[in-house]
């Protein structure tokens, strides 16, 4: 209950912008989609965002549908459609630029800047983003990786309780390794 309260008294004291006031300007979300703390939303033009299904948007990622660089000199601001496409995942920190569809299946990675559509199945890394792989491809080296690392269960999660013991054991496991977890 007080969890209730206390994000009710941030919303309207530190006037944050909530998922469902986006929805109500016209933002477009689908289904199972994870929105993580910290996404910017372009509030000014948010009706030109739309998201498909099964879409994860990584902490502080920012998608902008306006650009006002035009605006002292032209008296205009540019602006443009976002459209991230069913089945796709956002890394931290990514920026999505006015004027871009991210097509199905599609891995944009932590920090880049998306400037120019992106092909289904692709994945894009860089400033400004460039197709790196396909999906096909990654999940083929990923699935060899997972062959020789350590895979944990959902006891090395916080939701699984992880003891101290485990944290520590999991810590020695990774030094300059990469490992999977549930």
């Amino acid at each position: 209950m007080f969890s209730f309260f206390r994000a009710r008294l941030r919303k309207y004291v530190l006037e944050e912008v909530w998922i469902e006031d986006y929805i109500k300007m016209g933002m477009r979300i689908g289904d199972n989609c994870s929105i993580q703390p910290g996404v910017t939303f372009d509030y000014s033009h948010c009706w030109l965002i739309k998201i498909g299904n099964n879409v994860t948007i990584a902490p502080q990622a920012y998608l902008l549908t306006h650009d006002a660089s035009t605006k002292r000199e032209k008296k205009y601001t540019k602006v443009g459609s976002i459209t991230i496409e069913d089945n796709v995942f956002i890394g931290a920190r990514a920026l999505i630029m006015p004027g871009v569809t991210i097509g199905q299946n599609s891995i944009v990675a932590v920090g880049s800047v998306v400037t120019k559509c992106i092909p289904q199945g692709s994945i894009v890394a860089g400033n400004p983003a460039k197709v790196i792989s396909s999906i096909e491809k990654y999940m083929e080296k990923t699935e060899m990786l997972m062959d020789s690392a350590k895979v944990y269960d959902a006891s090395y999660t916080i939701s699984g309780n992880i003891s101290s013991q485990d944290k520590a054991k999991m810590y020695e496991e990774l030094i300059n390794k990469i490992g999977f977890v549930v």
